[in-house]
């Protein structure tokens, strides 16, 4: 019996790229190993979809190094159920794992294009609880909120307060940090009690957060 080629390359980039290098949380490893990653990407790239770094997705923004996508699920947290927040929806990818994870999420995309590319391919890929928005993703979206958790795939300057007012309490954010556009830092923002308390993590290098709160 013939293996699917796919989730061959699904199952050995978790075991070599992100359990090797310590990720241990059962719903992140079991989500990343499920997503079919190959279909967010270029149709021309889609043999290195499964490798380990980023990819270009078009319009100046790239799907993230799977590492980096199981490190910061992993950084969450999170729990079934929870309600979580997505900052830059970009291929879609990262929103899927969540929702693999069994979360309930919320995904905001400033750019047009990747907006209805994204949707398209949820709506393929019966991925129809994903709720979705068109807007500056530094706003948040409060109308929907308060949120568990709150993850932002792009970098930016400093956190926004928006997100912030937006975290439940408690609640845990996670976003990269940096004075220079091209390198960051992730941060871990924990809300608990009206306290906030921030944790520098990993060095990472994201494409930049653009909106009222971000870079200009």
């Amino acid at each position: 019996m013939h293996r699917n080629p796919q989730k061959i390359s699904r199952e050995r980039m978790v075991r070599e790229q992100i359990a090797a290098r310590g990720i241990r949380d059962a719903a992140v490893l079991r989500a990343m190993s499920t997503v079919p990653r190959h279909l967010f990407v270029e149709e021309a790239l889609v043999s290195q979809a499964y490798g380990d770094y980023p990819l270009p997705i078009g319009y100046g923004q790239t799907i993230s190094q799977p590492y980096v996508v199981a490190l910061m699920s992993e950084l969450l947290e999170a729990q079934k159920g929870m309600r979580i927040l997505e900052i830059g929806t970009g291929s879609g990818y990262q929103a899927a794992v969540l929702d693999a994870m069994g979360l309930d999420v919320y995904t905001v995309e400033r750019l047009r294009e990747l907006y209805f590319k994204a949707s398209s391919l949820f709506m393929r890929l019966r991925l129809l609880s994903i709720r979705m928005k068109l807007d500056d993703g530094t706003l948040g979206w409060p109308e929907a909120g308060p949120y568990d958790r709150i993850i932002v795939t792009a970098g930016g300057p400093e956190v926004p307060e928006p997100l912030l007012e937006q975290l439940a309490d408690p609640g845990i954010l996670v976003i990269p940090v940096g004075a220079e556009r091209t390198s960051q830092r992730l941060v871990q923002v924990c809300k608990q009690g009206g306290k906030v308390t921030m944790d520098t993590r990993n060095s990472v290098a994201f494409v930049d957060l653009v909106g009222k709160h971000g870079w200009l």
